[in-house]
């Protein structure tokens, strides 16, 4: 029974991190109807200025906090920026050009990271204690109590941004229906400015916490994005609470799947990700919490 509760508190722990990543790209695909497939990236190069201002030997030695917030102000800002400079002139485009604009970023930023800062594996201290809290034989460390605890906030501030909040009442008409807003005097535009910055600065603490486990590189973030993607496909593109819920299911899968048969191990994690999706398109292709788009001939 431990060994149960143990791993399922890891696959909760992972799966946050997977909810995060998925939520971050419902929020665009809501904003945009487009999947951005340098989801990943964005977040590495802002993990990428988050370890620069806080690595004492190669950057400015900063606390790891302030590093953190200092990685999610600046991907809020880098993407505002990627959404002006980079997709809006594409705005009108078909969705496969657009598509095909999100993979050469992803190219790009994974070229640059190495060129600004480094191809090698740098290391990132975690902004919570070492070690670990047992409970009976179940042992859940501090980096994974903080990781749900600071996600569990995320997610939550976000939803009374949008519920509550004049902007996130705005954000979300835009999404809905951008040409009724305008006639209500809404700045389409901006708010899908704001959404890229929003779902930006999400990817940026996602790739900060996780980096302490996997290392900062220009490829920290790729495997992340593939459970990122399955989360956001068991929960439904639409639904910024399937997300997350899609996150925990896919972590808590991967963790039992690998734990209890053999064949799958450690070396076939990402393959639980990808029976997953193809279980769910054929099943439920809206996901667990999305909506079904009903159109009138």
């Amino acid at each position: 029974m431990a060994l149960f509760l143990q791993r399922l508190i890891d696959g909760i722990g992972n799966g946050m991190l997977y909810g995060a990543v998925a939520l971050a790209l419902v929020l665009i695909y809501r904003a945009t109807g487009l999947v951005n497939f340098a989801q990943g990236e964005m977040a590495m190069f802002c993990t990428f200025v988050t370890w620069k201002l806080a690595d004492q030997e190669l950057g400015f030695g900063l606390p790891i906090v302030v590093g953190i917030a200092g990685g999610v102000a600046f991907g809020f800002l880098f993407g505002a920026a990627v959404e002006r400079v980079v997709v809006r002139p594409f705005e009108g485009a078909d969705h496969l050009r657009q598509m095909i604009v999100t993979l050469g970023l992803f190219l790009a930023l994974n070229a640059l990271a190495a060129w600004v800062f480094t191809s090698s594996t740098e290391r990132l201290d975690s902004p919570f204690p070492a070690g670990s809290l047992r409970i009976g034989g179940v042992s859940v460390a501090y980096q994974q109590l903080g990781v749900i605890a600071v996600l569990l906030v995320m997610a939550l501030l976000l939803r009374l941004l949008f519920a509550r909040t004049r902007l996130g009442l705005a954000m979300r008409g835009a999404a809905m229906n951008p040409e009724s807003s305008r006639l209500l005097g809404v700045d389409v535009s901006r708010m899908l400015m704001v959404g890229w910055g929003l779902s930006a600065a999400i990817g940026a603490l996602a790739g900060a916490l996780v980096a302490p486990t996997v290392f900062v590189s220009p490829t920290m973030m790729q495997t992340l994005l593939l459970y990122g993607f399955a989360a956001a496909v068991l929960g439904g593109f639409d639904s910024a609470p399937g997300a997350l819920v899609g996150g925990v299911i896919v972590g808590v899968v991967q963790a039992m799947a690998s734990g209890y048969i053999s064949a799958i191990g450690t070396q076939l994690q990402l393959a639980t990700a990808f029976v997953l999706i193809l279980v769910v398109l054929m099943l439920r292709p809206q996901g667990l919490f999305g909506r079904v788009s009903v159109e009138r001939v």
